[in-house]
């Protein structure tokens, strides 16, 4: 699955200009306007340096724009610029498409099921080796 996830990013890349990562940060930061970095870390599930060079790229080419916290000035918030904005639509050939046609193509019983499994992975990964 890492590999089918990575291929599509790539494509991505090429269709749209933006890898699958600096997608979903533009989808959350346009859900969350003023979002900052360690909630964006947070939320995707991303190492903070990772979302540090996510950031930076997407700033360079000005999608996001950044602004100092003003109740913490060691802070930054996000949100996108106009650019960012257009980004920000659902597009065809992006992960959440595929994602969302393989959730249409499964009944609500499979779904749960499936969400059940995952939580159950997930768990066994994180805990501790005794």
């Amino acid at each position: 699955m890492t590999h089918a996830v990575q291929a599509r990013s790539k494509r991505m890349e090429r269709l749209h200009s933006v890898t699958g990562p600096q997608r979903f940060v533009l989808r959350v930061v346009g859900r969350f306007p003023g979002v900052s970095a360690g909630d964006l870390a947070r939320i995707l599930e991303l190492h903070p340096s990772t979302m540090t060079g996510i950031l930076q790229r997407l700033e360079e080419r000005e999608l996001l724009t950044r602004t100092t916290d003003p109740d913490d000035g060691r802070r930054f918030l996000f949100r996108l610029t106009d650019d960012g904005i257009r980004f920000d639509a659902e597009r065809r050939g992006t992960i959440e498409a595929a994602v969302r046609r393989a959730l249409a193509r499964l009944d609500d019983a499979e779904v749960k099921k499936a969400e059940k499994v995952l939580a159950v992975l997930v768990e066994e990964l994180e805990r501790e080796e005794a």
